[in-house]
């Protein structure tokens, strides 16, 4: 099987990690007969510095001509006085809207092998940790109305959050499906003692979740507490749904829990099978070109790709199962090393996911 994937290396330690996920991909694709054809497009800071730009025209078009989307990392030091529609993030945030992907998931897993690299106590993750946040994308505080001025003599900034109807519909479908292959448990979580958006949020997921999946019970919690929850009992929870601002924040905590940042990768996705992969960590300026950086999101994120947008579960499970044996055999990067551990750079983690498979 042929299939096109575009490549956004991005800005950082981007063009690293996925230089790693490709060497895997093509591995698999030895391995299995496939034919992954890879081309690369500029976002996010290096594509200012060539175009002017966070998101070229070309970009957009190659993305939609592609069969799915690989992402590294966008943003850094060298553009963060940039106004805010022409900072790097931007393209982020474009891309993600120009491709119709509406649902991010995240899978928060501790890894077995890295159960000590947790900030908790143990006795908080001895029953292991595998919690998928479900982010809403594309609408929100992110992408509501900005005003930024002066009134009266004094500086001022104004976002707005707004959400309708079906686009918590759709969000929700996606987090009860989930839920209902699971534990057959949902917990939607808002701010409904102080947003009007949250209120609207949690009685239209209540009423969908009772019309299509009367099945699943649905729990609410408020932000705040699902923030303090997370560090003081993660194994309790199992799909998550939520808003764009409040899942961009709690899946980098729950991200955390799990021993690092780096081990995790994300998917998003619209209606079709086409999505956009990427690790959720950012671009890590202070370590780009220094080959230390952790390529092991990403690789994974090109295992979702394999799985939910081509439909290829062997290998997916081929990649993630080298990982396992990697961290089992006691090899690290930086970013997770151990004493004991056996330190390696991105470029020799790929290669050892490589040599597993």
């Amino acid at each position: 099987m042929k299939f096109d994937i575009a490549v956004l290396d991005g800005d950082g330690i981007g063009p690293e990690i996925c230089a790693a996920a490709i060497d895997v991909l093509n591995k698999i694709g030895q391995k299995y007969q496939h034919i992954f054809n890879f081309k690369h497009y500029d976002i996010g800071g290096a594509a200012i510095d060539k175009f002017g730009e966070p998101l070229p025209e070309s970009t957009v078009k190659g993305c939609l001509e592609s069969d799915s989307v690989l992402l590294g990392a966008v943003g850094g030091y060298k553009w963060d006085n940039l106004p805010g529609d022409k900072r790097p993030e931007k393209g982020l945030l474009g891309i993600r809207k120009a491709m119709g992907l509406y649902s991010n998931i995240r899978p928060a897993k501790l890894w077995k092998s890295l159960a000590g690299a947790s900030p908790l106590k143990p006795k908080l993750v001895e029953n292991g940790v595998d919690i998928i946040i479900v982010r809403e994308l594309t609408g929100g505080i992110y992408f509501g109305k900005r005003e930024h001025g002066t009134k009266d003599g004094e500086e001022y900034a104004e976002d707005t959050e707004t959400y309708s109807v079906k686009e918590i519909e759709r969000i929700a479908a996606i987090a009860l499906e989930l839920a209902s292959k699971r534990s057959k448990r949902l917990v939607s979580v808002d701010k409904a003692n102080v947003l009007e958006t949250s209120r609207l949020w949690r009685r239209t997921v209540h009423a969908y979740a009772a019309e299509n999946y009367p099945d699943i019970t649905v729990e609410d919690v408020l932000v705040d507490n699902m923030a303090m929850q997370l560090v003081k009992n993660p194994a309790q929870f199992d799909v998550v749904v939520t808003s764009n601002m409040f899942g961009d924040i709690l899946s980098d905590e729950a991200a955390q829990i799990t021993g690092s940042i780096g081990m995790l990768a994300s998917s998003s996705l619209g209606d079709g099978k086409r999505g956009l992969y990427e690790p959720i960590h950012g671009s890590a300026p202070d370590i780009a070109g220094k080959d230390i950086c952790n390529p092991l999101a990403t690789v994974l994120a090109a295992s979702m790709m394999l799985r939910d947008s081509f439909g290829l579960t062997d290998e997916s499970k081929e990649i993630e199962n080298a990982v396992q044996k990697m961290l089992d055999k006691g090899y690290r990067t930086a970013d997770i090393y151990e004493e004991g551990a056996i330190k390696v750079g991105c470029r020799k983690a790929a290669e050892l996911i490589c040599g597993e498979i």
